[in-house]
């Protein structure tokens, strides 16, 4: 049987406050023994030096850590620098995505799609690094089509991504249905699926509606049906990613990508539930 790739991704702090609190999340998680954390950026990739800060010290605690990495307001000067940093930092895993345009952000960089980025990190770099891209099982919010959307993923792998990443989703049948889709136009790398804990009914609805993933309205109904109950929240969250989670498992996912909002105890007590460090 093929070893399945399980990763823990943390977004870098912008406080030292931040950064103390998330280096005891890491000590927490790292027990669970992931293949890697990953560290994301802020929009328009406006938090890239923390995020090197960030990579380098998981590094340094002997951690592999895989920094994510921008199209929107990067050259490709600076993306050369960053590479050229990364490499000689030992670095050998990135996340190479579009990113969002922030509010009142006008000119979006060189690089107008992930594919592009693939392509230029392919070019500077060789086969240095294992390069993850992302995939969208429910489709991507700003995708003309469904089709267009599995097209767009199937550029970008061709372009040189290793394996894919998916947003995260509570429809196991979309995620199953997406990487057929894929397979079909030629996709043959591993689509591991993104999976986000449930413990804030408010933050997760503000999560989705940003990103385009769906809430099936059963879940929602019963979240906001616990009011301020957060303990009921999370129990009955833990309850459904769970569910997911095995669901996903039994039909042969590849991996899971855990978005932990740097927080440890939603993760910790699904890693142990699945069982997934033995």
């Amino acid at each position: 049987m093929t070893q399945k790739n399980f990763s823990i991704e943390f977004y870098p702090p912008k406080t030292p406050e931040g950064a103390e609190k998330l280096r005891v999340t890491r000590a927490k998680l790292a027990e669970l023994h992931p293949k890697y954390f990953s560290v994301t950026f802020g929009a328009g990739g406006s938090t890239q030096k923390g995020t090197l800060e960030t990579v380098l010290e998981i590094k340094r605690e002997g951690h592999e850590a895989a920094p994510h990495l921008s199209c929107i307001g990067s050259s490709r000067e600076s993306l050369r620098a960053i590479l050229g940093e990364y490499k000689a930092n030992g670095i050998r895993r990135v996340v190479a995505l579009r990113g969002d345009l922030p509010s009142g952000y006008g000119a979006s960089g060189e690089f107008r799609y992930a594919n592009e980025l693939v392509e230029f990190i392919r070019a500077e770099t060789g086969d240095w690094f294992h390069i993850e891209v992302a995939a969208y099982p429910e489709t991507h919010p700003q995708a003309r089509s469904p089709q267009d959307d599995v097209q767009s993923f199937a550029r970008k792998v061709k372009a040189g991504a290793n394996a894919a990443i998916t947003q995260y989703f509570y429809n196991a049948d979309a995620y199953f249905r997406f990487v057929d889709d894929a397979h079909k136009a030629g996709v043959d790398v591993p689509i591991v699926a993104g999976i986000m804990p449930i413990t804030n009914y408010s933050q997760l609805m503000r999560f989705s509606d940003m990103c385009g993933a769906e809430i099936p309205r059963w879940i929602r109904l019963k979240l906001a049906s616990f009011g301020d109950d957060s303990e009921s929240i999370k129990a009955f969250g833990l309850d459904v990613v769970t569910g997911l989670c095995e669901r996903l498992l039994a039909g042969g996912v590849p991996g899971m990508h855990f978005y932990t909002l740097n927080q440890a105890a939603a993760t910790t007590a699904l890693w142990k539930r699945l069982k997934l460090s033995e």
